[in-house]
Formats: C-alpha cells, structure tokens, sequence
C-alpha cells in the first residue's frame, strides 16, 4: 500500500492543448499542467490526487482530483479538461504559483508483463495511459483506441503514439460515435481470443457500454470511475457505484462502495452498473 502524502508544490509549466474556444479561461478547454515533482516513493497509474491552489484564503473545499497522468524526473504531470466554472481556477494557474496536493491515492491499473493490453479511452479519460505506458516494462503489448469529441488536437495523442500502438477516432456525431463502438467491440473480441485485458477510462456513458461488453465476451477488464468523483474523500456520497456478487468481500457484495475511498478503479466483474443506486435516480 502506498501511503499518500500531503505536499505544497510549484507549479512548473501550464500548457493549453488545442485551439481557443468560448466557455474557458483564455478560450481553452485543455491543459497539461506540470507541478515539480513530488516527494512520493511510487505511485502507480490509474491513481490520483487531490488537489487546490495554496493559500490562506482557499477553503479545502476548492480541491479538486486529478487522475495522475504521469510522473518523470522533472515533475508531476496533469491533464484536465475545464469542464465546468471550478476548473478555471487550475486554467489559471502559472509558473511559480503554489499548490496544495494530496497523494498518491486510489487503487490503480493491472500492469501484466508478456500480456496483450487493450486500453479504451474516451475524451479527458486518456490521461492515465500517458503514464500507464511509461510504467509498463511492454510497451510494445499495449494498444490504445481513443474515441474523442473534440479534434485530436485537443489531446497528447502525438507524445503517446510514440510510446505505444494507438489508434483515434473522432466520435462527433452519432455516426461517428457508433462506429467507435463496433470498433471497439471488435479490438475487445480479440483480445479476448488472445488472452489479454482490457482497461478503460472516460465518462461513464462509455464505460458502461465497456462494462456491458466486457461482462458478455468474458474479457477481464477494467474500469477508471474517476469522473464521478467530486469530494474525493467519500464524503458527498456523489460517486457511489454498487458491487456485484463477485465483491471480494461477500458481506458487501451486492451494496454500494464509493468510488474515491474503493476504486477509482474496478474489475467489471466487480461491480453491477445496472443496479439501482439506493436513494439515488434510476
């Protein structure tokens, strides 16, 4: 187990991804935001923080966490995308600037040696394969197929295709959309012929359509949940998921867990995403 660490950090480079747009700070919708790097003794991908801008005036309540995308020798490196007006404190922030991070945190990614990996990603949700690649002592084995809404341009996508096999499809329209999805039922069938695995992350809309495949075609597969995260301390009660019969501990089996304090990352077979939410909609 990896113990987080609280730690105040410098923030290195705050890079927008992209062409300007409306509805951000300075017209962008994605960032790679680099934080000198922390004091941890690992860390392991499919992880996050939490984090807030330092400073007296700023109320924990403005962290916010981030799926880790990778750590180098250089620093800590964030990916975001400003989705909603919280967010554009983050966009704002430049070189030198303070911030609160807490971390390592979560459960993380399988990385299996001599074992073909297919990593689905949609959107912000391609940040953690940046370093899931970087860990792997196989690079060679994984294969990324990334559906995205906006132009490619938007994410890292040149810097991670020279780390690994990757493919991108523009899901725009419905299309679109639906083509990205026979695809990657197709990849899924194979690798389940192969023997391999299957990790995914993005919105949730996504991942339950992974989640659906991945549990009909038998392909061991797993999930990143970390968009339903807000609090990230298992306090709001926003990101509860419910466990299946397969839960490792029989008496939860079957009962909600949170998302923040027993993922973000689940085996499919783990979890149930048809089963309703108690007190929730649905």
């Amino acid at each position: 187990m990896i113990s987080p660490v609280r730690s105040e950090l410098t923030v290195s480079d705050n890079v927008p991804f992209g062409h300007p747009s409306a509805g951000s700070s300075g017209g962008y919708r994605f960032y790679a935001l680099t934080l000198e790097r922390p004091e941890w003794k690992d860390w392991r991908p499919g992880q996050f923080i939490m984090m807030r801008p330092a400073g007296a005036a700023d109320s924990p309540q403005w962290a916010r966490p981030f799926s880790i995308c990778r750590v180098t020798s250089q620093g800590l490196v964030l990916f975001f995308r400003v989705a909603a007006p919280a967010w554009e404190r983050f966009a704002r922030l430049k070189s030198g600037d303070k911030v609160v991070v807490w971390g390592p945190l979560g459960t993380s990614f399988d990385v299996r040696p001599d074992t073909p990996t297919l990593l689905l990603a949609r959107g912000i949700g391609i940040a953690p394969f940046a370093g899931y690649a970087d860990k792997h002592p196989d690079p060679a084995s994984l294969f990324l197929l990334f559906g995205h809404t906006y132009p490619s341009s938007n994410y890292p996508t040149d810097a991670m295709a020279s780390r690994m096999e990757l493919e991108n499809l523009r899901d725009h329209t419905p299309e679109e959309l639906e083509y990205f999805h026979t695809v990657m039922r197709e990849k899924m069938i194979t690798y389940r012929q192969r023997g391999g695995i299957c990790l995914a992350c993005g919105p949730i809309s996504f991942l339950y359509r992974v989640w659906k495949d991945a549990v009909e075609l038998g392909l061991p597969t797993q999930l990143s949940l970390e968009q339903r995260m807000a609090c990230g301390t298992g306090v709001c009660l926003g990101c509860v998921t419910v466990t299946s019969q397969h839960w490792a501990d029989p008496a939860h089996a079957g009962l909600p867990v949170q998302t923040c304090t027993s993922g973000p990352v689940f085996w499919a077979s783990d979890i149930d995403l048809d089963a309703r939410i108690p007190g929730g909609k649905g």
